[in-house]
């Protein structure tokens, strides 16, 4: 029986793959955020930009024992454009640890400069449980759809992380922090 379970994880877990092809074309879209700031698990939550994503889960991170897992439990490795496409992430490793998205080549399918603009490392703040369970349940290879806001959080002791604005950043401070509004997956 346990030889059924481990390969029903195995599976389970494998990323999906697709045809070759740019499955997720439009850059993400942000805007100024005309809202205030709220309350949620004890931090204030300000709204820096309204944020729009369809993007390709290129990996994802499930965290319990940081802090910022009271807030973001989950991080996504999102891919678009370019890096949406098949053909090109078979050729690139992907993984993420300690809060962030790392990416290896042999050679390179496209340019640096193209696979950093087009793809980044998210951690996502659900607004309601059931976003946070979907959240939960995404694996590599499903395609997503994100509305919410790009964020910046601040505890009363002084603690504080804020979401990149950017999409040509890299390295610490680069991940966008999104307070998930609305989630589809497929």
């Amino acid at each position: 029986m346990l030889i059924g379970y481990g390969a029903y994880q195995h599976f389970s877990n494998s990323p999906i793959t697709h045809q070759s092809g740019v499955l997720a074309s439009q850059q993400p879209v942000q805007n100024n955020a005309n809202q205030s700031p709220f309350e949620l698990n004890g931090y204030t939550i300000k709204p820096l930009q309204n944020f729009e994503i369809k993007a390709r889960v290129l990996s994802a991170e499930h965290y319990s024992f940081d802090r910022e897992a009271d807030l973001a439990p989950v991080d996504l490795a999102l891919g678009w454009g370019t890096m949406s496409d098949e053909s090109v992430l078979k050729q690139i490793r992907i993984s993420q640890s300690g809060r962030f998205y790392f990416w290896h080549v042999d050679t390179f399918p496209v340019s640096r400069d193209v696979i950093e603009s087009s793809s980044a490392n998210m951690h996502m703040i659900p607004a309601n449980r059931q976003i946070e369970k979907t959240l939960k349940a995404i694996k590599a290879g499903q395609l997503v759809n994100i509305s919410g806001y790009l964020v910046e959080a601040k505890s009363a002791d002084g603690w504080r992380w804020k979401s990149s604005l950017s999409r040509t950043d890299t390295g610490n401070g680069a991940c966008e922090l999104v307070y998930v509004k609305a989630i589809t997956v497929n």
